[in-house]
């Protein structure tokens, strides 16, 4: 029986937003969203537990029970290594053996890396693949970005005025953005392994870089401070943007301010993504959003950043770029 393929996308756009619950929870394991479906109902779901296991196409049968005949839509290709943590999921998909499995991409791990496509092709199963590609890579950025650089995915969040200041000549900063931006950034917050401020930010404002939302305050970030001193108890100390690739279980860093610490990531070309919260005040005289990053021409500067979404939050407006 033919299927439309709107209703592959519709069921992987699900399994994606599965997989977003977990985003910034799951290093160095990816986060991924799984959904069997029979005669157009959901029979089980799941996604990549806290600390990456168990997976979630193993969560999804589970719930499912008996798969015979249904489709499973995965957001990235079942593992093929048998870990200490647990079994290869696609020898558990080939033995509960479902009609069809549907893939987003392709697992660059190279442990994986075609070999779960084989396995449950030797299985007799029909494989799809490419749905919903770019909304998957999206999700899984950290993960993808390690696998391809050996770093985390890096997003500078910056809050400013209309006249691209970030606080007055004296340094107070609080508030620039109302509480609608605010409770985004805590959001943004919750989905990274790691949150970091420059050393300026942290002797002159002592920020608490923690999550206070209803509901989510177990979700906040460990600490880390870029500076040559020494850290505080219980923060992470980088002499330099560099060291970020030594990072243990961090796919997903949050480079929150200030101006130093904002240009030092960007001269390090290290910014995957911006969050420019956009205040509309004029400060005049205050301080920058951002230091020297030692641009010389202004043709350097074109064609690097495209914007991928903007939206209303409050009086505040939030403007999001990926880098080209």
């Amino acid at each position: 029986m033919n299927r439309p393929a709107s209703d592959d996308r519709r069921w992987m756009a699900a399994a994606i937003a599965l997989a977003a619950r977990v985003c910034g929870r799951t290093a160095p394991n990816p986060a991924v969203g799984c959904i069997i479906v029979r005669d157009g109902h959901v029979i089980g779901r799941g996604w990549t537990q806290s600390g990456g296991r168990p997976h979630a196409e193993a969560r999804a049968i589970e719930a499912a029970g008996d798969v015979a005949g249904a489709t499973l839509y995965v957001t990235l290709e079942p593992c093929a290594h048998v870990s200490a943590r647990g079994p290869a999921c696609a020898g558990l998909i080939a033995a509960a053996k479902p009609a069809r499995v549907v893939i987003a991409l392709h697992d660059p791990d190279p442990r994986t890396d075609g070999k779960g496509i084989a396995r449950l092709e030797a299985a007799g199963i029909a494989v799809t693949q490419g749905v919903g590609t770019d909304a998957a890579r999206a999700s899984m950025a950290g993960f993808l970005t390690r696998q391809a650089k050996g770093r985390p995915h890096v997003t500078l969040k910056l809050a400013i005025s209309l006249d691209g200041r970030i606080a007055l000549p004296d340094g107070s900063s609080r508030w620039i953005t109302g509480d609608a931006a605010r409770a985004h950034a805590h959001l943004e917050r919750a989905r990274h392994e790691m949150i970091l401020v420059g050393r300026g930010t942290l002797d002159a404002d002592a920020p608490r870089l923690d999550v206070r939302l209803p509901g989510l305050e177990d979700r906040s970030p460990r600490r880390a401070v870029l500076g040559h001193r020494a850290a505080p108890d219980g923060w992470t100390a980088l002499r330099s943007p560099a060291d970020i690739g030594a990072l243990d279980a961090v796919d997903h860093l949050f480079v929150e301010g200030g101006a130093g610490a904002a240009a030092a990531f960007l001269a390090a070309d290290l910014v995957d993504r911006l969050l420019i919260y956009t205040a509309p005040i004029v400060i005049g005289a205050g301080r920058p959003a951002i230091g020297d990053i030692g641009l010389t021409d202004l043709a350097h500067s074109h064609g690097r950043w495209r914007r991928t979404d903007t939206r209303t939050l409050g009086i505040d407006t939030l403007s999001i770029y990926e880098r080209i």
